[in-house]
């Protein structure tokens, strides 16, 4: 049977920060592929680390936060969103959730609002939700990864309004989140494209790895860390799968499997 290890030591410095109090990322050097052009290494020289965002790198669920902090602004009335956005956010935990069904009660707030107010608004959950849910151990795993010139990328079921700008306090460059549809710089509250979810994140990140002329199979190796069930079809396609604060299934599974098991919290 697994059992939980701590992350490895020494760990390195934290990187110098940037405006806005973000860190920036080890950069790794050019790959070769659509898009980047010139002499670079190739991706078989490079481990490509993928990281799931809600319950892994924060202790707890930017997605259902986003939606109690609405609620607790007032702009959501609470008898009509939290009952419902308790369902969801129970629904998920076990493997049941309707992801259409979901966006469709996550991303209508979003069209109601001028996008530079959602702005101020995120900036205010950024200080007062998350912040408060990025753990030392966490900030740590990502450092090892950018130190050792790793491609990271975090890839979420969370829309990409929420996690852009969790994504650039981690100093993680790379997002592939579900997209909220644009029209003329506004939300639309509807979907764009194949939300990251499940299955969805496996074609996602095919797709990405794509349009720069990658493979997942062609990096050296590849390791995804996550807490959740809904994401075991990622977790079997990457080389090293890692469970990181694991939910009942997913640790069973990964016990099973001989997957290594880690507390990020």
């Amino acid at each position: 049977m697994n059992q939980e290890f701590p992350l490895e030591t020494p760990i390195p410095p934290p990187a110098p920060p940037l405006k806005g109090g973000a860190r920036t990322a080890a950069r790794h050097p050019p790959l070769q592929g659509e898009g980047w052009g010139g002499d670079g290494v190739k991706p078989s020289d490079l481990n490509l680390a993928l990281f799931d965002l809600d319950n892994t790198l924060l202790n707890g669920d930017s997605d259902f936060e986003w939606s109690q902090f609405l609620i607790r602004m007032g702009i959501l009335d609470r008898e009509l969103f939290e009952v419902k956005n308790q369902a969801f956010y129970d629904q998920y935990k076990a493997g049941t959730l309707d992801i259409h069904e979901f966006l469709d009660f996550q991303l209508k707030p979003l069209s109601r609002h001028p996008h530079t107010t959602l702005d101020e608004w995120h900036g205010q959950f950024m200080r007062e939700a998350i912040l408060p849910m990025i753990g030392q151990p966490a900030r740590d795993l990502v450092r090892q990864h950018q130190a050792a010139g790793d491609l990271c990328v975090i890839i979420t079921a969370t829309n990409s309004f929420v996690t852009a700008p969790i994504a650039r306090e981690f100093g993680i460059e790379h997002l592939i989140a579900t997209d909220p549809e644009q029209r003329d710089g506004e939300f639309t509250g509807a979907v764009a494209g194949i939300p990251s979810f499940k299955e969805g994140k496996i074609i996602r990140l095919e797709n990405w790895l794509s349009d720069r002329g990658w493979t997942l199979e062609g990096f050296n190796e590849s390791t995804f860390y996550s807490d959740s069930m809904n994401d075991l079809p990622l977790l079997r396609k990457v080389s090293h799968p890692v469970a990181a604060n694991p939910d009942d299934t997913l640790r069973r599974h990964a016990e099973q499997h001989g997957w290594p098991i880690i507390s990020l919290r």
